[in-house]
């Protein structure tokens, strides 16, 4: 599927998308509506709060409401062995098949950390290496693209072996467009190859996903996203190297961090709005 937003007009909010995860409260009814408030159009699905509320239900919902889907999170989790390897690759399967229903223009994978009891992460990203040689196959012939998600490093142990945009491009050497990136600031911010690998990148960035790095980081690391404008990233920097290396499609906020969860979600989108002006 393309990147490029068709039909854009001059709205500050014509590009961005409100990925489910930043309003973590809503189900998918709620969220939709919420974006249609905020002339938000484009929203980043999540696979369990559409199983929730029925997969055919939400494609038609999505139809109704006319919003585009900027991504489906999430595939992925490739890094196991022995059968649940296989289990694995069943359930991604099936997320390319839901992907393919909602038309989402990707499906987020996050590859895995480290297998109970290795420390061999060479061997952990070759698993990601055969998923792929698996999967991709399955996803051309549905029209899905692909999406792999490099993750900071501190994730390496535990969601994914991939710490580098270097690496995951690596991974999408062998294939087409089927195959490519997402670019999440959060992950990829203090990587000093990162103007050099976005212009390798180029048309396989799929995704483009933004908020802030925040410090001190909170105890559960995996909430430590922060309201861009709240922590350290130049948001007028990486997007205008996103830009340089061609990407012309939604750009997506997804916030973990327990505070914003627990705001009202209208002043979380009324917020996040008048960052992405300000900042984006």
């Amino acid at each position: 599927m393309s990147n490029a937003v068709t039909g854009a007009s001059t709205k500050p909010t014509t590009r961005l998308s409100l990925n489910q995860k930043t309003v973590n409260s809503l189900g998918v009814v709620e969220a939709v509506e919420l974006c249609q408030r905020h002339d938000i159009a484009s929203i980043g699905l999540w696979r369990e709060p559409v199983a929730d509320h029925g997969l055919d239900a939400t494609v038609e919902l999505i139809k109704e409401s006319g919003l585009r889907v900027s991504s489906l999170c999430r595939g992925g989790w490739f890094t196991a062995t022995g059968q649940a390897f296989e289990d694995a690759i069943e359930a991604n399967r099936r997320a390319i098949e839901e992907a393919q229903a909602l038309e989402a223009a990707c499906l987020c994978l996050v590859v895995g950390g480290l297998p109970d009891g290795s420390k061999d992460l060479g061997a952990a990203r070759d698993q990601v290496r055969r998923a792929l040689e698996l999967l991709v196959p399955y996803a051309v012939d549905r029209g899905v693209t692909l999406a792999l998600e490099p993750m900071n490093p501190i994730y390496a142990a535990d969601r994914g072996v991939l710490s580098t945009l270097g690496q995951a491009l690596d991974l999408c050497e062998p294939y087409g467009p089927e195959v490519g990136v997402m670019v999440d600031s959060f992950h990829v911010w203090w990587d000093p190859q990162l103007q050099d690998q976005l212009q390798r990148a180029g048309s396989r960035i799929v995704s483009y996903q933004i908020c802030d790095w925040i410090t001190p980081l909170p105890a559960d690391t995996l909430l430590a996203r922060g309201m861009m404008g709240d922590g350290h990233i130049d948001f007028a920097a990486l997007g205008q190297l996103v830009a340089e290396a061609g990407y012309t499609g939604d750009i997506e906020v997804e916030i973990f961090n327990a505070d914003i969860w627990a705001a009202d979600p209208n002043q979380v989108v009324s917020t996040m709005i008048d960052r992405y002006a300000a900042l984006c």
